[in-house]
């Protein structure tokens, strides 16, 4: 028979959204547990991250995952300066490769305005080349607030301060379902030593496992669960050093940000992401996807020699909208949605995610903080 736990609180995934909650809310006083079923944190999606620290231009006016950008993207700089996370402000070029595209950047430039983001400036031809000589673009938008992080030296600050604040973590031990009621939500734990965990709250923070982990709570109405459209995307490197000191974007598409550069804090660059829907949770990689990624990047960087791309990484985004479809906007559940006290379940947390992180886990911690939901 498994052991049964207690805990004031439990944190299912240990991806950076999962630890900035662990941490908000173990240095309230309460007792937290972190269930993560792989055997080190951020094995996923914080993993496999890029590190773009976004500015907040992409994401309408109002929504959820624009707000917490512009609050996160504060948040995460000042928390990389406190904590010594490396961590850099390079800037962000959107570039329009011919003048019919301007007005995109135009519109761009506009809703980076309503959302907060007044650093923004337009640059002609001539500016660009003066900053970036090998870009080939009729105009582009400078996003000076955009930067990079080391997504595994957050992960770690973010365990330490976890627990440094009482958290304990648990690796190795996936939630297996469970069950609400009577004024407690209990967790079938896994791993060695399986065991039932009876907590008053439970924040849903599994990626690509959440809808698994609410789906799998008996007495939890699956009406409110939104649909997984998991999507992959590959990750071409350059091989050499590259010839750009910002990251560079096109114009977005349809549900996503279109093949751009990002660069690592040592400089080395990287390509993506493509999109595609992501059957199962493979990370093998398609080199065949090589052509599509050279056209797109020389249609503003033509000198990217032949032969410079090689294979990199693959990650799933945690989507929760079908492949061409606008992406949706985080959805962060409580029990003004389901009915459960206690609980809340976040659904679709990608990107901006790792640069929201610190401002998704103050809004979970103010739902819970509402007396209605303990």
């Amino acid at each position: 028979m498994s052991a049964e736990l207690r805990a004031d609180a439990a944190i299912v995934g240990a991806g950076v959204v999962g630890l900035a909650v662990a941490r908000a809310l173990a240095r309230t006083g309460r007792d937290v547990v972190v269930l993560e079923g792989e055997s080190a944190p951020g094995r996923h999606a914080s993993g496999r991250n890029s590190g773009v620290v976004h500015a907040g231009i992409h994401h309408p006016p109002g929504s959820l995952r624009a707000r917490l950008c512009v609050e996160g993207k504060a948040a995460l700089y000042a928390y990389c300066e406190e904590r010594g996370v490396a961590h850099a402000r390079l800037g962000k070029l959107v570039v329009a490769p011919g003048e019919d595209e301007a007005p995109g950047l135009e519109a761009l430039a506009a809703r980076g305005h309503a959302n907060g983001v007044d650093d923004l400036v337009m640059l002609s031809r001539e500016e660009v080349r003066a900053i970036e000589p090998e870009l080939r673009c009729a105009r582009a938008l400078l996003s000076p607030s955009t930067g990079i992080v080391d997504p595994e030296a957050l992960l770690r600050a973010l365990r330490q301060d976890a627990e440094d604040s009482g958290a304990r973590i648990a690796l190795s031990s996936p939630v297996h379902g469970g069950e609400v009621g009577d004024g407690a939500i209990v967790l079938r734990v896994g791993g060695r030593e399986p065991a039932l965990l009876r907590c008053r709250e439970v924040v849903n923070a599994a990626g690509l496992g959440a809808q698994a982990v609410s789906g799998g709570l008996d007495g939890f109405p699956a009406a409110t669960i939104p649909p997984s459209h998991p999507s992959r995307g590959h990750y071409f490197v350059l091989s050499g050093a590259a010839p750009f000191r910002r990251l560079v974007y096109p114009l977005p598409v349809v549900g996503g940000l279109g093949i751009h550069l990002t660069l690592d804090l040592a400089g080395a660059a990287r390509f993506g992401p493509d999109a595609s829907p992501a059957d199962g949770a493979s990370y093998a990689f398609d080199e065949s996807r090589l052509p599509a990624f050279e056209s797109a990047v020389r249609r503003w960087w033509p000198g990217l020699p032949d032969g410079a791309l090689r294979p990199g990484h693959v990650g799933i985004r945690a989507r929760i909208t079908p492949p061409g479809a606008p992406a949706a906007d985080f959805a962060v559940h409580g029990a003004e949605v389901h009915g459960v006290p206690g609980l809340v379940c976040m659904y679709g947390i990608e990107s901006p995610g790792l640069t929201a992180c610190l401002a998704l886990a103050d809004l979970v911690r103010a739902r819970l903080d509402v007396p209605a939901s303990r």
